[in-house]
């Protein structure tokens, strides 16, 4: 029997040390490690296009003080590859439990310590400092955090359904998105004027520490994967996983970053870019955008599990496509609409930019790239193309978008980069010639064996 054949029999018979977590432990804990990487990525974001900007970078100009906050959002970008590198490291060396405990205390411990510092008025260039320096040490932990999630689902999962449970991971990233807007959406509404600025946009921050506990308490609960023990057990863990997955899987590399672009670079047009030029350049007001907001990611939710399971049943690759060049022919009704200020138009258009959009994408994602890369190398593989994909896609594209209307031209030129991402990534995962199931891997390459 092939190595694959022997680990999917060790799934079935071996109840004793092979023997799968029980799926539903694993999903949830895969589920809020994403959510807590979200809550974090979302409400700093929020934050910073509705708050940030007088709080810890006071200017003349409503614009340029944002900017400035998006650089700092843009920092913990920056830190996450070399988190990916660090922990990817280490989770394939070691095991995905330990790393996921690890790394969800450095994230959620940092949103909290947020929540706890003071103004610029206060302590003057010491509060944007501090700012930073928690911002790269969240980065370095949400750079291990997305791999070691994804890994346990899809280890663990029968591999003809690899997409769609890998798919309820990601569940967590529109959840991560419901929650702080959730609550910043009421703070806004019941608290009275000025309230929020002044000191409410605090609590969410420190609210975070409840997820935090329930995610700590569950993920300890968590056995190794099957599929990494046996790799584990049967030849000498790789000394320096980023060698191996460099040196012999540098197309796959290059390909899943130039992929990943579009599908987190254009989450954060529809969301975060958005947000800023509705309130901030059409002075619109923040309830009807953020209830906007609310409505799309819920139905992102539905839509996401829905996209993972096609992607099981007619490819990866074709299901991530079609959601790229769907984008690209979104984009100039997106804008359109949101500038109309219509709640239902903006809900509309958000809608179709996350649920459809970037939840095809994102749908077939997980099991595309994971499989691009054999288990002995997989951590390290994916975290390296998330996290690297990652800072210059959904990185970079809340300073591009903001940037670009900050020069008073519209949201036109915004078309230019929408455009051209997405059809930067389709013609990459195109070229993605594995990843389509992990029956692509040959048996020896499914261990991370040389032969």
């Amino acid at each position: 029997m092939s190595q694959r054949g022997d680990v999917m029999s060790d799934r079935a018979t071996d109840t004793s040390v092979h023997a799968p977590a029980p799926m539903r432990r694993v999903i949830w804990a895969s589920v809020l490690g994403t959510t807590v990487e979200y809550y974090d990525f979302t409400l700093y974001a929020t934050t910073a296009a509705l708050v940030f900007g007088t709080v810890f970078f006071p200017s003349g100009n409503a614009l340029v003080g944002t900017l400035y906050s998006f650089a700092t959002f843009f920092v913990g970008y920056l830190a996450r590859p070399l988190g990916g590198v660090l922990f990817g490291h280490f989770g394939d060396r070691l095991g995905r439990k330990t790393i996921l405990v690890i790394t969800m205390l450095m994230m959620g411990l940092g949103t909290f310590a947020i929540g706890l510092i003071p103004s610029y008025q206060h302590i003057g260039i010491a509060a944007p400092l501090l700012l930073v320096l928690i911002r790269l040490i969240q980065g370095v932990g949400m750079g291990g955090e997305y791999g070691g999630g994804v890994l346990m689902a899809l280890e663990n999962a029968p591999v003809k359904r690899q997409g769609f449970f890998t798919s309820l991971v990601h569940i967590g990233t529109p959840a991560g998105v419901l929650i702080p807007v959730g609550i910043v959406t009421l703070l806004n509404t019941f608290l009275p004027d000025g309230a929020y600025l002044a000191w409410a946009w605090r609590l969410p921050f420190l609210l975070s520490i409840v997820l935090i506990g329930v995610g700590f308490f569950i993920r300890l609960k968590l056995t190794e994967t099957p599929e990494f023990v046996v790799a584990r057990e049967q030849r000498d863990t790789t000394k320096v996983p980023i060698k191996q997955v460099l040196g012999e899987f540098p197309g796959s590399v290059v390909l899943s970053i130039l992929a990943k672009i579009a599908e987190s670079g254009l989450f954060n047009i529809y969301y975060v870019v958005a947000i800023t030029y509705v309130t901030t350049s059409l002075g619109h007001p923040k309830g009807p955008i953020l209830v906007a907001v609310l409505i799309a990611c819920l139905i992102e939710c539905l839509t996401l599990p829905l996209f993972g399971a096609l992607s099981d049943r007619i490819g990866r690759r074709r299901v991530y496509v079609a959601g790229a060049l769907f984008q690209t022919v979104l984009a100039v009704p997106f804008f359109l609409m949101i500038s109309t200020g219509n709640i239902a138009l903006t809900a509309l258009a958000l809608t179709l930019g996350l649920a459809i959009g970037h939840g095809s994408m994102y749908g077939a994602q997980a099991a595309l790239f994971s499989n691009l890369y054999p288990v002995g190398v997989r951590y390290t593989g994916l975290s390296v193309t998330q996290q690297v994909g990652a800072t210059l896609g959904g990185g970079l594209s809340p300073l591009i978008g903001t940037a670009l209307l900050a020069a008073g031209s519209g949201w036109q030129p915004l078309l230019i980069y929408v455009i051209g991402v997405a059809v930067l990534s389709s013609a990459a995962a195109l070229g993605l010639r594995r990843g389509e199931s992990a029956d692509s891997l040959s048996s020896t390459e499914s261990l991370g064996i040389r032969t």
